[in-house]
């Protein structure tokens, strides 16, 4: 079976900046997959590398077995035209810090707008699956609602439906919990357990431990761009074999 995610050698800098150092790591489809880490050891930018929103500047990225950002020819990488690149993130979905939701718009057409835009799908097919999607991260009575009206916790469930309005083969977590009232945590977490318990390939960027150890299929621990540590979460989580995952590990469980 494929790897849903397969990063080879990935480097990424920004200046003078070297972020990722060589990362090398296989997700398989169905896996959720969760990576911790201090702040600055280069999680979110290789989330973000992952769908090409960030360049890489050396090594390969796959997802689904397909080249992420280039094509090869040869021993040669061609970038893709912007046009193919936004095909190839139309199976990715991805969930930010921050919700991003249109302020303009009701919850209903925040999910509805890029099946719409991008895939060109009738209104009427976009509204009832954003119905569904809505319904099933528990928001069926707020269709109607601006993001304005809505608490952080229901604007991220928003943002989750939206990302999986295009029906994507792999969804990106960014932190999705870190810019939530502690009250509201929980029910952004419910939404991403019931996905993992359909099947949904996940690598999720988190300070939830608890959500790590309980529903993580694997765990990464990232330090200044590189990973220290990696294996199943009980284990990384409970026994962690390197001094610098102990010590971080000591600070936040």
């Amino acid at each position: 079976m494929n790897a849903m995610v397969k990063a080879e050698g990935v480097h990424k800098s920004f200046g003078p900046a070297h972020i990722l150092k060589g990362i090398d790591l296989e997700v398989s489809p169905r896996e959720v997959f969760c990576l911790i880490g201090p702040s600055g050891s280069g999680k979110s930018t290789f989330l973000r590398c992952i769908n090409h929103l960030e360049k890489i500047n050396a090594g390969r990225l796959y997802v689904d077995g397909t080249l992420v950002g280039y094509r090869q020819s040869g021993d040669k990488l061609y970038e893709l035209k912007e046009r193919e690149v936004a095909a190839q993130r139309r199976g990715i979905g991805m969930v930010f810090q921050r919700f991003n939701l249109f302020p303009h718009m009701t919850a209903l057409e925040n999910v509805m707008e890029a099946p719409v835009q991008v895939k060109r799908e009738s209104k009427a097919v976009a509204r009832e699956r954003a119905q569904r999607l809505l319904d099933r991260v528990g928001l069926g009575d707020k269709t109607g609602h601006y993001p304005s009206q809505l608490s952080g916790g229901q604007q991220q469930r928003v943002a989750i439906a939206r990302a999986l309005a295009m029906e994507p083969k792999l969804m990106l977590f960014d932190e999705p919990t870190s810019a939530l009232d502690p009250e509201l945590v929980g029910e952004v977490l419910d939404v991403m357990r019931d996905l993992a318990q359909d099947g949904m390939t996940m690598i999720v960027v988190t300070h939830e431990m608890g959500f790590a150890r309980e529903v993580g299929d694997s765990l990464v621990f990232m330090d200044d761009g590189v990973v220290v540590e990696s294996g199943h979460p009980r284990e990384v989580l409970t026994n962690p074999q390197h001094e610098r995952t102990k010590s971080f590990l000591s600070k936040v469980l």
